[in-house]
């Protein structure tokens, strides 16, 4: 009788290579697909900047992948989610190092991590996510640096302008 371990650990094997392949070899079509994401208004502590929206399930899961310009200072993206959990952010096929922002649905900062470094491989994925330890809705993605430049700290506080 074949045990299973014999018939599945082909199996998983094949499926993780061909992943991995597929991963690397994506098409320059899908690549250089820009994303004209929603545009909003964010109030961070005195300062006004501009907002990229993801909203949907979709447009959060494509936020920053394959973009080669980096966001201005004065920019960033906000993934939107529906309620308040634990998400965490993988940053394969992200071109930059990013700052990234956790919020609660308050606009208070829950979770910072700072010039967070992207995959260098898919085989990496321990080193390139990232996870709040609190419950947020909001996640603001924006270049390394946007924390420093307007000095932000687990006491700021975000308002929702428009989104």
């Amino acid at each position: 009788m074949v045990r299973k371990t014999t018939v599945l650990l082909p199996t998983i094997i094949a499926v993780v290579i061909l992943g991995i392949l597929g991963l690397l070899f994506i098409p320059s079509s899908i690549k250089n697909t820009t994303i004209d994401f929603p545009k909003g208004t964010l109030r961070i502590d005195n300062n006004t900047i501009l907002a990229e929206v993801a909203d949907t399930p979709a447009a959060r899961q494509r936020w920053l992948t394959f973009r080669d310009d980096k966001l201005p200072l004065d920019s960033a993206l906000i993934l939107v989610y529906n309620k308040p959990d634990l998400y965490s952010l993988w940053l394969l096929n992200i071109q930059f190092n990013v700052d990234l922002l956790w919020l609660d649905e308050k606009g208070n900062v829950v979770y910072i991590v700072k010039n967070a470094s992207p995959c260098k491989t898919p085989l990496d994925a321990a080193q390139c996510t990232y996870k709040n330890t609190r419950p947020a809705k909001y996640i603001l993605a924006a270049t390394a640096g946007f924390v420093d430049h307007y000095n932000i700290t687990i006491h700021s506080s975000f308002k929702i302008i428009s989104i």
